[in-house]
C-alpha cells in the first residue's frame, strides 16, 4: 500500500501546488471553483446521501487537469462525507484518468484519510477512459486497488461500470440521457452479475439573476432497475 500513499500524497501536492501557481500563471492554468446544492446524492445508480453540499476546486493546463470533489450530507453530522481527487487527461475526444474516493462509510471505522491498505482503507482507486463522440460520450470506470468489493468467490472483483451519455437540446434546455451498467458480479454495485444499475435522464437550464449573474439549476429523475428504485433529483450550481 506504500504505492497507494505515494499515488494519494502526489495527487493532492499536485492540486496545492497547481492552486498556489494558479494567479502567478493565470495566462497557463485554468481555475475551477464551484459548489453543487442537491436534493439527493445519487451515484451511478447508488443511494448515498441526502441534501448534500457537493464543492469543486480543480486545476488544468493543456488537457491535464487536477479536480477535488467533496460531498457532505446537511441534514446531520453523522452523514456521509466524501472526498475525491481525480487526475485526468484529455485530447480531442479522448479521455484518462485515476480518481483517489475516500469516503467516511468504508471499511476504518476510524474515517483516517492516510491510512491505506487492502479491504481496511476508506480509500478505493479508480481507473476511468473513454471517447466523447460529441453526439454521445463512452466512459469505462474500474476499481484497481484499496477498498474494493468482492465478487462470487470471495475474491477482489475489480468492480467495473459503464455508461453511454447522449446530450441534446429541448425546449431552452440542455437534456442528457444516460444508461450506465455492472458488468460482473460484485458487492460494492450490489450487483450478482451483469446489471442496469442506472437510468437518468436530466434537464439544466440558466436561471437569470441580473444582468451579470446566472444560477445554473438542473432536475433528473433516475432508476436503478437492479435495486427497483427510482429518484427525482433537484440540484443549482453556485460559482464565481
Amino acid at each position: 500500500m506504500m504505492r497507494l500513499r505515494r499515488l494519494s500524497f502526489v495527487m493532492m501536492s499536485l492540486l496545492m501546488l497547481g492552486i498556489t501557481n494558479a494567479k502567478a500563471q493565470d495566462e497557463k492554468l485554468e481555475t475551477e471553483v464551484c459548489a453543487d446544492v442537491v436534493s439527493q446524492y445519487i451515484w451511478r445508480g447508488q443511494e448515498l446521501g441526502d441534501v448534500s453540499l457537493q464543492p469543486t476546486l480543480g486545476v488544468s493546463y493543456k488537457g491535464l487537469s487536477l479536480t477535488a470533489w467533496g460531498s457532505v450530507g446537511l441534514k446531520s453530522s453523522d452523514e456521509l462525507k466524501e472526498l475525491d481527487l481525480t487526475l485526468s487527461y484529455t485530447t480531442g475526444g479522448f479521455n484518462i484518468g485515476i480518481t483517489d474516493y475516500w469516503c467516511n462509510s468504508y471499511a476504518d471505522p476510524e474515517n483516517r484519510y492516510f491510512k491505506y491498505g487492502s479491504h481496511s482503507s476508506n480509500h478505493v482507486f479508480e481507473a476511468n477512459v473513454g471517447y466523447d463522440f460529441k453526439w454521445a460520450s463512452l466512459q469505462w470506470y474500474t476499481n484497481f486497488a484499496g477498498n474494493d468489493g468482492y465478487n462470487k468467490n470471495g475474491k477482489r472483483a475489480y468492480s467495473s461500470y459503464f455508461d453511454v451519455n447522449v446530450p441534446f437540446k429541448l425546449c431552452t434546455c440542455d437534456w442528457s440521457a444516460t444508461l450506465g451498467v455492472v458488468p460482473y458480479a460484485t458487492d460494492f454495485y450490489a450487483a450478482s452479475g451483469f446489471s442496469v444499475t442506472n437510468v437518468a435522464l436530466q434537464a439544466s437550464k440558466d436561471i437569470k439573476i441580473t444582468d451579470s449573474f446566472t444560477i445554473p439549476i438542473f432536475a433528473s429523475i433516475a432508476a436503478n432497475p437492479r435495486t427497483q428504485k427510482a429518484y427525482l433529483i433537484f440540484g443549482l450550481q453556485l460559482h464565481p
